[in-house]
């Protein structure tokens, strides 16, 4: 079974490639390619994610950029129920916080090892490309090792647990995408201990230089839901 998803995997990021080296495309045609593909993504109307068997994963409204002065005006949050995400401006990264989490920010000089959760949707060929949030991988979540270093946020996907969730298993990197590491300097990271509390979750727009290898290669830009959750000892 997972053979064959991984099949899959790679027949839609053939396809992706074939899609990003057309011509001779130069770098900078293929980056304007992606700027305008994400400015029809925030523009477009309401987004429908499903999976391959048409269940619905994520319904959601047009998108309201807000700035990172206005994101900070307003302790670090994003309005939901206006579809508000924040653009930062030196990475290209659009974030919303659907959930700021339970426990604590990540504190200096503190590691932690933590379970991810995700929907990867492809803005250029306008489908989903990769998902670890569905019961097929339910016992192997992609799991993060991460460290606050002075402030500075790193992380890598741990492969000695479970020997590596979909993101590992399809791109064969334990790099972290960039974009995946920057809601970690706004959301809680801790674990569920009561029914109404939430675990951080998290959506965002990752240009290609934020984002996998395969993206970064071919100059194309995802969308992602994710959640963050710390892995018990």
């Amino acid at each position: 079974m997972k053979n064959i998803f991984l099949l899959v995997m790679t027949v839609l990021l053939c396809g992706t490639t074939l899609m990003s080296c057309k011509d001779d495309e130069t770098y900078a045609e293929q980056k304007e390619r992606e700027r305008m593909a994400v400015a029809m993504f925030l523009a477009r109307d309401p987004l429908v994610l499903r999976n391959p068997q048409g269940d619905v994963l994520l319904d959601m409204k047009q998108i309201k950029v807000i700035s990172e002065a206005e994101f900070y005006a307003n302790d670090s949050t994003t309005n939901v129920d206006e579809n508000e995400y924040v653009l930062f401006g030196s990475t290209g990264v659009y974030m919303q916080i659907v959930r700021k989490g339970v426990g604590e920010r990540i504190k200096e000089g503190e590691s932690k090892r933590i379970i991810c959760r995700y929907y990867e949707y492809n803005i250029m060929s306008d489908s989903l490309q990769t998902a670890n949030n569905v019961l097929y991988w339910t016992t192997t979540p992609d799991i993060l090792d991460v460290s606050n270093n002075s402030g500075t946020i790193t992380a890598s996907f741990n492969t000695s647990v479970n020997g590596g969730g979909a993101m590992y298993q399809v791109y064969k990197s334990v790099a972290v995408p960039s974009g995946w590491i920057i809601p970690l300097n706004y959301v809680k990271v801790g674990r569920q201990i009561t029914g109404d509390e939430g675990i951080a979750k998290v959506r965002i727009i990752v240009p290609h230089s934020q984002g996998q290898s395969d993206a970064t290669n071919n100059v194309y830009p995802c969308f992602y839901e994710i959640t963050y959750q710390e892995m018990r000892d």
